[in-house]
């Protein structure tokens, strides 16, 4: 399963791609995802994590009947 960051939570108003220079540091933002995790797995939502800021090669093959672009 692949993660999704939700529209509002990064800046792409300088192209597509999602800015995160104004993130949380590392220290902050890894307890903060921990207990959003917990607190999916507590609403009894399947959650499967990997290790924080590992560096990830992701591939994307666009099968679905549509694409949808987002501008803001």
């Amino acid at each position: 399963m692949q993660h999704a960051v939700p529209a509002g939570l990064v800046d792409t108003g300088k192209g597509n791609r999602p800015s995160f220079t104004d993130a949380a540091p590392p220290e902050q933002a890894e307890p903060l995802y921990e207990r959003f995790c917990q607190a999916l797995r507590d609403l009894g939502v399947a959650v499967e994590t990997g290790i924080f800021r590992a560096r990830m090669a992701v591939e994307l093959v666009n099968d679905g009947p549509v694409t949808i672009i987002l501008e803001t």
